[in-house]
């Protein structure tokens, strides 16, 4: 295997373990608040909005970890049809449309997430044209019941002028908006990359597995 092959690999298996802790975490916070509810009369009040935040983390940070490893579905009927070399051109065309649209998302997310980092939005509707110089800093902003990690302490000082928050501040689960449309067209870009050198088809899944399927079935079929 090459360098840049076990750097991909690497890379995927960080992936791989924090989407795998992100659904963990999620599924003792859950399992917990169930006991707490139920056996201990008590309740874990954080419980609900951190599963909120996390199923946000795991699909935005999946959208970009699945396009990478062409999972997305689609509808292909037309896509099998077509020549190899009509099938480059249309993998392209889709390629394309899917990077405006990220960088689309890139601008909105970030332009949502700025404020709360105290950070200046972009001008402009469609397109950035630079960045707003006069914009109210949102820092202070806080979660409903999500506590400050220890760790975190030191946020008070970056984006409250010192003030220590009661709640995390929503910079921190937000973060993920700009983080993952960022990575998000990166992975489509990457795609596209793939398309031109002929290395990849198209952005959803192939039907590999489904023929693998039909054929095991096939063959159980004759056996039997």
């Amino acid at each position: 295997m090459t360098q840049s092959g076990n750097t991909n690999s690497r890379v995927d298996r960080i992936e791989e373990t924090f989407i795998a802790i992100i659904l963990g975490t999620m599924t003792l916070t859950t399992f917990a608040n169930v006991i707490a509810r139920y056996v201990f009369n008590s309740n874990i009040f954080y419980a609900l909005e951190l599963t909120v935040f996390l199923f946000a983390w795991l699909v935005l940070l999946g959208a970009g970890y699945a396009a990478k490893k062409t999972l997305h579905l689609g509808v292909d009927a037309i896509f099998k049809l077509a020549q190899p070399s009509v099938k480059r051109m249309l993998g392209l065309f889709v390629v394309a449309i899917c990077i405006a649209y990220s960088l689309l998302l890139l601008k909105g997310s970030w332009d949502y997430w700025a404020p709360f980092a105290n950070l200046p939005p972009t001008e402009g509707r469609w397109f950035p044209l630079g960045f707003v110089e006069k914009f109210r800093g949102q820092g202070w902003y806080e979660t409903q019941d999500l506590p400050v990690p220890f760790f975190l302490t030191w946020l008070a000082d970056v984006f409250n002028d010192g003030e220590a928050y009661e709640k995390l501040p929503k910079v921190v689960p937000y973060i993920v908006l700009p983080i993952s449309m960022a990575l998000l067209t990166y992975r489509f870009a990457q795609a596209a990359v793939r398309i031109w050198r002929g290395e990849q088809e198209s952005l959803i899944v192939s039907h590999e597995a489904e023929d693998e399927v039909a054929e095991a079935a096939a063959r159980l079929k004759e056996q039997n």
